[in-house]
């Protein structure tokens, strides 16, 4: 079975068009296989040593360093591995294999973005290779995932997208009969109307929306990251797991425990609007500045 092609040591000889080789560059090849040998063995650290001799009789061979590269791979010694499969490029261009090695050495050590542009050239020459596709694959959604963490993490002092939110030159339109906050405030009346409007399947007003939101953001930037608290023996909180966009659930929840309120507070975990087809629903019933006020969200210390 063949090996892939980033996986095995190279056993070709030098190309047919170089002078014939002296009694130096026949001793080469002659560790070069021993080498290999070695490395087929798996004994990693005497073919770095055969390497090694075989590449200070001629540095000039591709080969020999991207050999070496591979064992230093294999020993984790990624910034060795990295060294020769850079120096088996400069020797050769066209080495392709000095660009997989190079690619999975800076993988290692982390450097993403370099091993990908090395991929991207192993790739160009071998579309099909299959292992070469893999790890392209892979390194690709990696430098993505670090955008992305990047993207999101932001800055602290980046203007938020709140501020650039013109609400009041909103209007609702006449024939929008849906609930509307009194004042531009949520009430637990609204709240009432909002989630009877929501279970016959229509849709809030934008400008409520965005109201909710921005006082939901209020409250919440004046908390904590956590927010303790102590309840008493008497006391109960109700805790509720994954709803996953699940509105009606929802809605049967409150209807057997009873709304949010300073007497019968919640707190909501997990994925809550990931999955299901009502996820706006879910995110705009219980998170409102309403429920902000009382809901809690607690490390609970003692019961």
């Amino acid at each position: 079975m063949a090996m892939a092609e980033g996986e095995r040591a190279e056993c070709a000889e030098p190309p047919q068009d170089e002078p014939p080789a002296d009694g130096t560059l026949k001793r080469a090849e002659e560790l070069k296989t021993q080498a290999n040998d070695y490395f087929k063995a798996k004994d990693y650290e005497n073919a770095i040593k055969f390497y090694s001799q075989a590449i200070e009789l001629n540095p000039s061979n591709a080969i020999y360093y991207g050999n070496r590269s591979l064992a230093y791979l294999r020993t984790e010694c990624y910034g060795y591995a990295l060294a020769d499969a850079t120096r088996a490029i400069e020797i050769d261009k066209k080495y392709i294999k000095g660009y997989y090695r190079r690619a999975a050495s800076n993988m290692a050590l982390g450097k993403f973005r370099a091993a990908l542009r090395d991929y991207e050239t192993v790739m160009k020459v071998k579309p099909h290779d299959k292992d070469a596709k893999m790890k392209y694959q892979e390194c690709n959604k990696i430098v993505k995932q670090k955008a992305f963490e990047r993207a999101i993490a932001g800055d602290e002092h980046k203007r938020s997208v709140v501020d650039s939110l013109d609400i009041e030159s909103m209007t609702i339109e006449d024939e929008y009969s849906g609930p509307k906050l009194e004042d531009g405030k949520v009430t637990i009346t609204f709240m009432k109307e909002l989630m009877q409007w929501y279970k016959d399947q229509k849709k809030l007003h934008r400008k409520c929306a965005y109201q909710i939101l921005v006082q939901v953001k209020e409250v919440l930037s004046k908390l904590s990251t956590l927010v303790e608290t102590t309840l008493k023996e008497t006391e109960k909180i109700t805790v509720c797991g994954d709803t996953h966009g699940q509105f009606y659930d929802l809605l049967n929840i409150f209807e057997l425990n009873g709304l949010p309120s300073e007497t019968n507070p919640y707190i909501f975990n997990g994925d809550f609007v990931d999955r299901g087809s009502f996820s706006v629903e879910v995110i705009l019933t219980p998170s409102p500045s309403y429920f902000m006020s009382v809901i809690k969200y607690v490390k609970i210390k003692s019961l």
